[in-house]
């Protein structure tokens, strides 16, 4: 058993001509039949009208009915997704539906199946929205993580391939559903992974993966001794404690002319936290493995880019390191002299994304971007903030800001602005230092955006905080792969 991204495929036939052994429709509450459900119930003789009525179907929101052999269709099942009320139907309400439905059939023993999910309306989406919005849920549902547990004899396989009721005119959504999907997959296989396995030096080995599967995608790898040279003592403190040396990794895709300004993503890739010194409480310390959902995220947008083949350029850089309690670890009292030259007073080495983060930040500047964001699970305060169902996006710059909300609108994967204001910079004053590296309790997130605003002068620079997106605190689902639809969406809009 292996989980990938599915094939994806186009079919013109009506949904009642279609031989597959999954035929997927929705049917919304308390209203007409539509599209391929109104098709199946024609081609069945008014049997989905009756079950509908007889309540045999369900047709409250995320319900599912599986209906096996029905007359005049030449599907082997027919899924049936309840839709709910067609007024409430919006994007996360689509979006959940559809991952509802790849779920089950994840589950299930059908190999391929057929969707008509796209057509139901949704607000103001278009067809190449809900198509594309589609697939990639359906394939993010499709998910099982394997890579270190092997599946029981009763397991059954994900789907290998899906098709859509669609023409070739649709095709082009198809292309970027595929580019998506793979982006998710690359992220939240990265997070899923162990310590031991993704450390900072196999996070530099996947970015010479990507390197191998593109020929307009190129890499550098920094150890010790070339981060050394460049003075980043912020990002080699938090990595001195640990026998896996840190990292900084550098992705460059060249999609259009040289002379246009890149677009920077940069990733905290801090692949375990213990806290350091300041070590963390020991309950739910093993999910400290998903701290490097920032680099995962920023190198599956990485991946997708290059999978679209955009015509943008991206470089995406990744600060990657282990933060462990040792003799040589970093202390709180020390000052760090950050590569930027700014000193920073270290009151507590739990608080250690931002220092990878501030010398990655400066490095990136060469590149003259366009765009710099930066992506980290940065801080427990933004789970408080906003749970699990957003990303915290914090900017200076109003255009940027909207730019990545909207993306995130469009993905599903929805972000929310925090301020940035100036009177929060006076709780990183410090007396030894020209800043601290924490500025204490009172908003927790945004000083932290402060202390990396620092490092973004005259840049267009935006901070996305995702430690409550990229997975669930407590819980056991694994990666969600987020902010990769944000992050790939505002991408797709760069280059259209």
């Amino acid at each position: 058993m292996k989980s990938g991204i599915m094939k994806f495929t186009l079919n013109n036939k009506t949904a009642p001509q279609i031989d597959t052994e999954c035929l997927v429709i929705g049917i919304f509450e308390d209203s007409p039949l539509q599209g391929s459900a109104a098709a199946v119930d024609r081609a069945s003789d008014g049997a989905l009208q009756k079950l509908v009525e007889s309540g045999d179907i369900d047709t409250n929101w995320k319900h599912t009915t599986l209906l096996h052999g029905l007359a005049g269709v030449a599907a082997k099942r027919i899924l049936v997704m309840g839709c709910g009320e067609p007024e409430k139907f919006g994007p996360v309400r689509f979006d959940t539906v559809c991952a509802k439905a790849g779920a089950l059939l994840r589950d299930h023993a059908a190999s391929e199946a057929h969707s008509c999910l796209h057509e139901m309306e949704t607000g103001t989406r278009d067809a190449d929205w809900r198509l594309r919005q589609s697939a990639v849920a359906l394939d993010r549902a499709n998910y099982k993580y394997t890579a270190t547990k092997a599946p029981k004899a009763h397991d059954h396989d994900p789907l290998a391939s899906l098709s859509f009721s669609a023409g070739d005119d649709m095709q082009a959504a198809l292309v970027e559903a595929k580019g998506i999907a793979k982006g998710y997959i690359c992220s939240r296989e990265l997070g899923n992974l162990p310590p031991n396995i993704c450390t900072p030096a196999y996070l530099a080995n996947k970015a010479r993966e990507i390197e191998t599967a593109y020929e307009n995608v190129s890499v550098e790898i920094l150890k010790r001794k070339d981060m050394a040279k460049l003075k980043m003592s912020a990002l080699l403190a938090v990595g001195q404690g640990s026998a896996n040396g840190p990292r900084l990794i550098i992705l460059t895709y060249k999609g259009t002319d040289d002379d246009s300004r890149p677009i920077v993503l940069v990733g905290k890739g801090i692949t375990f936290d213990t806290g350091g010194i300041s070590l963390k409480p020991g309950l739910h310390m093993e999910q400290m493995k998903f701290d490097m959902g920032g680099a995962a995220s920023v190198i599956g947008a990485f991946e997708a880019c290059a999978d679209m083949q955009l015509p943008i350029n991206l470089v995406t850089i990744v600060a990657a390191a282990e933060n462990m309690p040792d003799g040589k670890a970093y202390r709180p009292g020390d000052v760090l002299t950050s590569m930027s030259g700014q000193t920073i007073e270290v009151l507590n080495t739990d608080a250690e994304g931002r220092l990878v983060l501030c010398d990655a930040m400066t490095y990136s500047q060469r590149f003259n971007p366009a765009a710099l964001i930066d992506v980290a699970t940065l801080t427990g305060a933004c789970v408080i903030t906003l749970g699990h169902h957003a990303s915290a996006v914090m900017s200076k710059h109003d255009d940027l800001a909207e730019e990545l909300l909207e993306s995130g609108q469009e993905a599903v994967d929805r972000g929310w602005r925090l301020p940035l204001w100036e009177d929060y910079q006076s709780q990183l004053k410090s007396t030894f230092a020209d800043m601290k590296n924490v500025g204490g309790m009172p908003a927790g997130s945004i000083t932290a955006g402060c202390f990396l605003s620092r490092y973004a002068k005259d840049q267009r620079w935006a901070h996305i905080d995702c430690a409550g997106s990229t997975w669930k605190w407590g819980g056991d689902e694994g990666s969600t792969g987020r902010p990769v639809g944000l992050l790939t969406h505002y991408l797709i809009n760069q280059a259209r």
